[in-house]
């Protein structure tokens, strides 16, 4: 038997290991960090702690969570601190057994197209319903996820500065 927490993200109906999962929370107001990528939606004060919280939904198809009252979040522990995902539904404790296991779901479903490929291993079929079973410990280390900064270009030197003017006659010299 398999226990997890059953939630949504997008159009897909994931779950998650107990073990992954430290807590459920409400989503609490975050603090815009400047210079971020666009799915850190900010920090979260939590009794203390300040927290990032990330769009899960956003991270993965690039696409915002619409946010909504009663809004929730997992927290998950990630190497130099836990980190909030924001997701769109919670469905509480799933229960799979193995007879429910369905190794062709994540391919014929599409559970695991696109970036969710990496994170999405196998599926179990419970009635209508197909859930992933999505790596929150395996996001947590995705060097993408951890590095939340914008990759900002390099800005260029004003001409007028002798740095660019050596820089354009170096060039020049190649």
């Amino acid at each position: 038997m398999w226990r997890g927490v059953g939630y949504r993200v997008g159009s897909r109906r994931l779950a998650s290991s107990f073990d992954e999962v430290l807590e459920i929370l409400p989503l609490p107001q975050a603090t815009p960090v400047p210079g971020a990528q666009p799915w850190l939606l900010g920090l979260a004060n939590v009794r203390g702690n300040l927290l990032p919280v990330v769009d899960l939904k956003h991270f993965l198809e690039g696409e915002r969570t619409v946010l909504h009252e009663g809004q929730r979040m997992l927290l998950v522990r990630q190497p130099g601190g836990d980190v909030a995902v924001l997701i769109d539904e919670l469905f509480g404790q799933r229960s799979f057994n193995e007879s429910q296991l369905d190794p062709e779901a994540v391919r014929a479903t599409g559970l695991g197209e696109g970036r969710y490929s990496y994170f999405i291993d196998q599926a179990y079929r419970l009635g209508e319903h197909t859930w992933g079973v999505f790596s929150l410990d395996r996001l947590a280390r995705t060097p993408e996820f951890r590095h939340a900064a914008l990759d900002t270009p390099r800005l260029e030197r004003p001409a007028t500065e002798n740095h660019a003017s050596t820089e354009i006659e170096v060039d020049h010299e190649h």
